[in-house]
């Protein structure tokens, strides 16, 4: 694990990181160093999880050996571009800025710079993310097991060529919005049968929330679990076949190959 730990903005993954972080136990959280261009925002967090707060960007990189870039992709290069002269061969520049490619990130920083870039999600924030992590030839192989230790800490993490990672922005970085209409509809639903809203919202949540569970627990493809659902002439069955009718897969695979799209072009 990396001994001290850089976190360059304070938005909502940023926080998200750091708070996961400093409840794993994987480093003393006074060896969390964050910074936002907004100070009294960063002192907030770091007030709350016993990290650091540092004044400048380039004070965070002169302090960090993992350095977290958590700022928008549109600020990305400034900030870069501004503490270029402060990352040194051992510092291993960990980027979460969507359509961002390595080779340009790179492009920014010093020749040997080890870079990483990630794609998170925003369950994150609940201790239960998903992050693809993909590693340029500089970095070592404990260097990268750090990194997975780090976004395993608050959900999961898996290493993955760079050229998946548009395919994760369309699948894992933009799916909690398909699911958290998926939870809408199926409330919606249950509204119009009467139901109150509040206890339909309970209710379509922990059903996709133990649906999931048991997709990672069981190891079974969905499809057997589908079925397994699905008794013959079934009420389920019933209700499976109204959504192919409405074009239900094809809509969120075509869901997932536009924000795909989006993300080759940003």
């Amino acid at each position: 694990m990396f001994k001290t730990i850089g976190i360059c903005g304070t938005g909502n993954m940023g926080k998200a990181i750091a708070k996961g972080l400093s409840s794993s136990g994987l480093i003393e959280p006074s060896h969390i160093y964050v910074y936002n261009i907004h100070k009294e925002k960063a002192a907030v967090l770091a007030k709350e999880i016993g990290a650091t707060v540092v004044d400048t960007a380039v004070e965070l990189a002169e302090k960090s050996q993992g350095l977290i870039m958590a700022v928008k992709p549109y600020v990305m290069p400034t900030v870069l571009t501004d503490i270029k002269d402060h990352v040194t061969k051992e510092t291993v520049v960990i980027s979460i800025a969507a359509g961002l490619t390595m080779k340009q990130l790179a492009a920014y920083l010093p020749s040997a710079t080890k870079l990483v870039r990630i794609m998170p999600n925003t369950p994150s924030m609940v201790g239960e993310g998903m992050a693809s992590v993909s590693v340029n030839d500089l970095v070592s192989k404990e260097e990268t097991q750090a990194v997975l230790d780090i976004f395993n800490s608050f959900g999961k993490a898996e290493l993955l060529d760079e050229r998946f990672i548009d395919a994760v922005c369309g699948l894992s970085g933009s799916g909690p919005a398909y699911v958290y209409m998926f939870i809408e509809a199926l409330a919606d639903g249950a509204v119009l049968e009467g139901m109150p809203r509040p206890l339909a919202y309970t209710f379509a949540a922990q059903t996709v929330l133990g649906a999931a569970k048991m997709v990672l627990e069981t190891g079974e493809h969905p499809g057997k679990l589908k079925d397994d659902v699905c008794s013959p002439s079934g009420t389920t069955i019933e209700a499976v076949r109204t959504l192919e009718q409405k074009g239900f897969r094809s809509a969120v695979t075509e869901a997932v190959i536009a924000s795909a799209e989006k993300n080759k072009h940003m």
